[in-house]
């Protein structure tokens, strides 16, 4: 079963991404985190949030904790979404509190600091990770069905895929 059959209720994002159900209750009516799985269509149906969205979610959080605005992460949520989350794994968000980076060689980190001002980063592959493990241990829902999975890790399929590549 492939991450994109999965979806993940509103208290197991939160759980994953380690943010309140009020703060996922706000982003999705803003648009900044939507669940691409299924959207709420009023009172009683259940949002279903995307490995992908999760990940996502715990990125945000993790630049509003160091301070940087609401409209850049707006930004750069925007072209996450823009460029597919392709290669998201292997991506460094790096950000000097006024503008988000993104950085896919460790040559476009350096430039970023030889400018000498402070400069945050995170690292996607440790994010994309944590999410993973903390999904391993919570409660998924098949899209097509409904039925509740336990347990199920999106890096399965993931790993699966890469090997056959290579």
């Amino acid at each position: 079963m492939t991450s994109e059959e999965i979806g993940y209720r509103g208290p197991t994002a939160c759980a994953a991404a380690g943010i309140t159900y009020r703060q996922l209750d706000y982003w999705a009516r803003t648009g900044l985190v939507e669940p691409s799985v299924r959207p709420a269509y009023g009172s009683g149906t259940q949002r279903l949030y995307s490995f992908h969205d999760v990940v996502v979610l715990k990125i945000v959080k993790r630049f509003l904790d160091t301070g940087v605005s609401l409209q850049n992460i707006r930004t750069t949520v925007q072209h996450l979404r823009e460029r597919g989350f392709r290669d998201l794994e292997r991506m460094t968000l790096m950000s000097d509190g006024a503008t988000v980076y993104e950085c896919t060689s460790p040559d476009e980190v350096h430039a970023l600091l030889q400018g000498g001002q402070g400069i945050f980063g995170i690292a996607v592959g440790v994010v994309w990770r944590d999410v993973e493990s903390a999904l391993s241990q919570l409660h998924g829902e098949r899209v097509d069905t409904g039925e509740t999975l336990v347990g199920h890790n999106p890096a399965d399929e993931l790993a699966r895929r890469r090997n056959r590549a290579v």
